[in-house]
């Protein structure tokens, strides 16, 4: 028996059971049922018992030797199709009545075996069904029946099977160059070799959605390449087709597109326009006389805080907290401001952020720029009141004294650090010395008497600070290690929390509760943030736990993610009655529309009720997760960058708290990189455990990080 299929084989039929045969397959005898329409005769065996024959023993004696020798040649073929192919040939030699039935067409096998051989000999018959099963062009084998094709069949065929080969070969020439892994010169690919790596590219990304295709996925395989994310990218970055850095996350986003030159225009437009008259320009006050300090870090841009004293004679100082305002130039509405919605906030990345804004706005007008003129670090001779320095005169607004637009909070502290007064204005400001945390903390170590502004805002944001922490607010800072790139490179940065950190975040919370209040008295719809008690560890178990990072996780742990909303409620970590983000508005979003819900009611407009206000934070809510998990791709693929520039690493660990304790999952924190990790533990490992960290495995194309920590 013939079993037909993609690979037909040859058979010996054990038994009949209905309309299933019970077979031997191939040379081993593999035993298989099949339906007899799979199944075509070729030979019969009379008076033997099939059950104890197989192909390669007596009487069949069937070898793939012996049906390679029984093929007839070509030229046998050829003339057997010639005789076929004549008209009225095939038929069968015996025909019925005129009015009968007509003969069947072509010729069974034996009779076609006869036309080269012998229809007798066993192996000759298999050798000439396995030929006419298979890819075969001058016969038709159909319900047992064989017929020669027509000479128009015949070309057609042929025409086929040469495109066929030809698209073998360059199939084979293809996957040849894709083995090789060597970059490609896109110019000299097809469209179909471009719609391959379109394919892989779309699965380097994890888009999996589309399968590959057989003929792909048997290229992968030739590559060594498994069907999977990780892989694929090796194999495209080896290829040049796939930026060994790139991150999947920001595919297809408005970030990877950037702003569209109309956008782009219209900053330019801004800019040119910035130190000329806009309508909220009316009835700003001009505080250019002050001191102001922006303290950020080095390479940032755009500034949209800042920090003065204003030194009243009689009084205790009053601190200034001056906010960038952007709503200057960028209108509710306006295309820069729907593609700002769009963004949330601005996106920063181990390479350099990705502002909100144009560039050329976000890091100009719109933020609190520094002097043009000659830089003042002196001391200052202020005259009474605070009104600025002696002989001050007129206020030269020109290029070589640059001034902001900002949004300035005063307020007056007591001993305590609680609030006496507090004071919102529209305000120019002029930026007189812009530090890196850096420089302010050592101004503030060595504390020259010139820099007494400084030292004041340190005092006073300490006051408050204490303040706070009297009434509950939780102290968790840590170092904070993040990977920044330097080209290829992957560089540890390691952030203290360090005095002028301290002092800044201080201001900044300030700014968000005072907002919050206002907001609550004016019964101005906001987006607050609020926090409900959480679950803490009792005293006696805090105090059983390393001071610092240890602590600080068991602590973490039980607090309650914050949530954000337009109904005010208490923020529980800050230890405050309501809180509202309101220092960042080049940055985020959400604190641009806190600054224009008080200029609407400032310039007599109706701010957003709370529902168009939920409806607005809600159309936040996507682009904010997408930032934040483009955010965490990057860092973490740059982590893994860093782990495999530093392969033979070994790091001193804490243990922090189990994640899976089944898997010997857990968090544990490297001090030198001030960063916690997920790392395989030992089994009985408690919270404040010495541990040795290193790594297991990493790859950062297949984003793959394992740490082990022993003890």
């Amino acid at each position: 028996m013939g079993v037909a299929g993609d690979s037909p084989q040859l058979a010996i039929v054990q038994s009949i059971r209905g309309g299933r045969l019970e077979l031997k397959i191939g040379f081993q005898g593999r035993s298989d049922h099949r339906p007899l329409r799979e199944v075509h005769p070729i030979q019969a065996l009379a008076g033997r018992d099939p059950g104890s024959l197989r192909l390669d023993q007596p009487p069949w004696h069937l070898s793939a030797e012996a049906l390679a020798a029984a093929l007839p040649s070509k030229q046998d073929l050829a003339t057997a199709w010639l005789l076929m192919a004549q008209p009225g040939a095939g038929a069968s030699a015996k025909t019925d009545a005129a009015d009968g039935p007509k003969p069947p067409q072509g010729l069974d096998l034996g009779d076609f075996v006869d036309l080269f051989g012998d229809s007798a000999d066993a192996t000759q018959r298999a050798a000439a069904w396995l030929w006419l099963e298979g890819d075969q062009t001058l016969f038709r084998l159909r319900h047992g029946r064989i017929e020669a094709r027509s000479l128009q069949d015949l070309r057609q065929l042929r025409r086929e099977r040469h495109l066929r080969q030809l698209g073998e070969n360059q199939r084979l020439a293809w996957q040849s160059r894709l083995v090789a892994r060597q970059p490609l010169a896109n110019e000299s690919l097809s469209a179909a070799q471009q719609a391959d790596l379109d394919r892989l590219r779309q699965w380097a990304a994890g888009e999996c959605s589309q399968p590959l295709g057989e003929t792909l996925l048997r290229t992968l395989q030739a590559c060594r390449c498994r069907a999977e994310s990780g892989d694929i990218r090796h194999l495209l970055v080896d290829l040049g087709q796939w930026p060994r850095h790139h991150l999947p996350a920001l595919e297809a986003t408005t970030w990877q597109l950037g702003f569209s030159p109309e956008l782009l225009a219209e900053a330019d437009r801004l800019v040119a326009a910035a130190n000329g008259p806009m309508p909220s320009d009316v009835g700003r006050l001009d505080l250019t006389h002050q001191r102001l300090l922006t303290i950020d870090d080095e390479d940032t841009q755009d500034i949209d805080d800042g920090l003065a004293i204003e030194w009243r004679e009689g009084h205790p100082p009053r601190l200034w907290i001056h906010i960038a305002d952007p709503g200057r130039l960028v209108q509710a509405g306006s295309p820069l401001d729907l593609e700002a919605r769009r963004r949330a906030s601005s996106l920063y990345l181990a390479r350099g952020s990705l502002p909100m804004f144009p560039p050329q706005l976000a890091h100009g007008p719109m933020g609190l720029r520094q002097n043009h003129g000659p830089k003042d670090h002196g001391p200052k001779d202020h005259g009474p009141k605070g009104q600025g320095p002696k002989d001050q005169g007129p206020v030269d607004h020109g290029p070589e004294t640059q001034r902001s637009a900002a949004w300035s909070l005063w307020v007056d502290l007591d001993q305590t650090g609680a609030v006496v007064a507090e004071g919102l204005e529209r305000t120019w400001v002029k930026t007189a010395l812009r530090l890196s945390y850096g420089d302010a903390d050592e101004l503030i170590d060595l504390a020259p008497p010139q820099e007494r502004d400084l030292l004041c805002m340190k005092s006073l944001l300490e006051r408050r600070r204490h303040w706070r922490e009297q009434r509950g607010a939780l102290n968790l800072e840590d170092p904070e290690g993040r990977i920044r790139c330097r080209g290829d490179e992957a560089q540890l940065e390691i952030s203290e929390p360090s005095p002028s950190r301290q002092m800044v975040a201080e201001a900044m919370i300030l700014v968000g509760a005072l907002m919050a209040e206002r907001g609550q008295r004016l019964g101005l719809a906001l987006p607050f943030r609020t926090q409900i008690p959480g679950e803490l560890p009792t005293d006696a178990e805090l105090e059983s736990l390393p001071p610092g990072p240890v602590r600080h996780s068991a602590i973490k742990r039980g607090l309650s993610r914050g949530q954000l909303g337009v109904t005010p409620g208490p923020h529980f970590s800050l230890a405050l009655d309501a809180y509202v983000q309101a220092t960042s508005p080049i940055r985020r979003y959400g604190d641009l529309v806190t600054q224009r819900q008080f200029e609407a009611l400032r310039h007599g407009n109706d701010p957003l009720d709370e529902a168009s206000l939920a409806g607005l934070l809600g159309e936040l809510e996507t682009p904010l997760r997408q930032v934040q998990q483009i955010s965490r791709e990057d860092q973490r693929h740059w982590q893994q960058v860093w782990f495999e520039q530093h392969p033979q690493g070994q790091w001193p660990a804490l243990f922090l708290r189990w994640l899976r304790q089944d898997q010997r999952l857990a968090l544990v924190w490297a001090e030198d990189l001030a960063m916690t990790l997920a790392a395989e533990c030992p089994l009985r490992s408690q919270p404040g455990d010495a541990l040795l960290l290193r790594i297991q495995q990493v790859d950062s194309l297949r984003d793959v990080l394992k740490l082990q920590a022993v003890a």
